[in-house]
């Protein structure tokens, strides 16, 4: 599948960076999470929190999804390690499904590796994006 262009917020994006910055310093340098990571950020178009579509996911954004092969559909929001509570509804960005939908649009069909092969999502519908209600702290 071609990856297309995602879009990433300056503030997410500086913040997404001092994490892997700090992650690595205290942790081992394999850390595939913080590798896939940086690879996003580097290729996303960076934008100003109010230019952000507001079809995007960005950090803390909760997000219906689809997955492709099931029809079964889940919401989640895509926060911080810190603040990762799968039984309540959030996912860390370092997740491999988080990083997979950073800067992805409603109607994007996301798909990354799994230990089965090939995990396929479609991003149904952002429920609640913080730059599009003009939380621009969070």
């Amino acid at each position: 599948m071609k990856r297309r262009e995602i879009f990433v917020t300056e503030f997410d994006r500086d913040r997404l960076r001092e994490l892997i910055g700090v992650a690595e310093a205290f942790g081992t340098d394999d850390r595939t999470d913080l590798r896939d990571l940086r690879e996003e950020l580097e290729r996303a178009a960076v934008v100003s929190s109010k230019e952000i579509p507001p079809n995007v996911v960005t950090m803390n954004s909760r997000v219906l999804f689809r997955d492709v092969d099931t029809s079964e559909e889940m919401t989640y929001s895509l926060v911080f390690p810190k603040d990762a509570d799968v039984e309540s509804g959030s996912i860390s960005i370092l997740a491999p499904v988080g990083t997979a939908i950073l800067g992805y649009a409603e109607g994007d069909v996301v798909e990354w590796p799994v230990p089965s092969g090939r995990r396929r999502i479609s991003i149904e519908k952002i429920l609640y994006q913080p730059e599009a209600a003009g939380d621009f702290h969070l």
